[in-house]
């Protein structure tokens, strides 16, 4: 998968006791790697929010394919996969330390006024982003 990788360190506090990864603890390395992809584009989260726009979640679908443990080093992987108006698309994959796949992922966001709670379409400094991405 061609995109932006960032890497995590399992912390202890994101494993049961048997030292495995939590199932919801992926969510938050999903959310490392869509925000890195974001600032490794130039803009930020807090950019975004801060002219009015946020970027939440509208539908997500993860698969588990292996476990993550206590202190593996991570690699997320965050892919544009396509965008269509308001809406915005990724599919990510984490992998370890070995190369083996742990887990996929597929999110929607949605551009949305912060001000209305309404959809808007992205600004143009947005669209030229991902126009060099597709």
């Amino acid at each position: 998968m061609k995109g932006h990788e960032v890497e995590v360190r399992v912390r202890y506090g994101e494993t049961d006791q048997m030292g495995v990864v939590y199932h919801g603890s992926y969510v938050p390395y999903f959310e490392i790697g869509r925000v890195e992809w974001l600032r490794n584009k130039g803009v930020s989260y807090k950019s975004l929010e801060e002219s009015g726009i946020a970027l939440p979640i509208v539908s997500m679908h993860l698969n588990y394919k292996k476990s993550a443990r206590y202190d593996d080093l991570l690699t997320i992987n965050t892919k544009l996969k396509k965008y269509s108006g308001v809406k915005i698309e990724f599919d990510c994959e984490i992998r370890n330390e070995n190369q083996e796949l742990l887990t996929t992922a597929h999110f929607i966001l949605v551009f949305l006024d912060i001000k209305n709670g309404k959809p808007i379409l992205p600004p143009q400094f947005i669209l030229d982003i991902l126009e060099t991405e597709i």
